[in-house]
């Protein structure tokens, strides 16, 4: 008979252990890349956020989720240069691995994998749609137009 929890293996979410691991890897992420300049063109005088980290049930691979400062809001000046830079950290992938296994204490170091974060663009697109006026008539009480009379 298995021990294992019937949610964590069936893939309903992460367990306590993924989650704290994933977490740890998350604030190291951010230390490595303060303190290691990383030399590509596509990374100069760019301030990376990482959003979250989420880790494979056997903590072997991490998809790392980043989003270039100032970017989250309106992409389209930013446009494919959000690529680049997410083109550029999976090319250093390996580079940033070796920095942060001298920054956690794990029996394996994860490999890295970046992907644009897109949440913050699809809040953008919510909130624009609850700032429609169609959404706010009908959001808006209906019993306050007779009252005053």
């Amino acid at each position: 008979m298995s021990r294992r929890k019937p949610g964590a293996a069936a893939g309903y979410g992460a367990s306590q252990r993924q989650l704290r691991a994933s977490e740890l890897i998350r604030h190291a992420l951010v230390e490595v890349m303060r303190e290691n300049e990383i030399r590509d063109p596509a990374l100069i005088g760019v301030s990376i956020t990482v959003t979250e980290v989420r880790l494979s049930p056997d903590l072997k691979h991490a998809t790392c989720f980043v989003e270039p400062l100032g970017a989250g809001v309106d992409t389209t000046d930013v446009g494919g240069q959000v690529d680049e830079i997410v083109k550029a950290l999976n090319a250093h992938s390996k580079f940033l691995r070796g920095a942060l296994g001298r920054h956690i204490d794990m029996r394996f170091t994860p490999d890295l994998r970046f992907r644009h974060d897109v949440s913050f663009e699809a809040a953008e697109r919510l909130n624009r749609l609850l700032d429609d006026p169609r959404v706010q008539a009908d959001v808006k009480p209906h019993g306050d137009e007779g009252e005053d009379a």
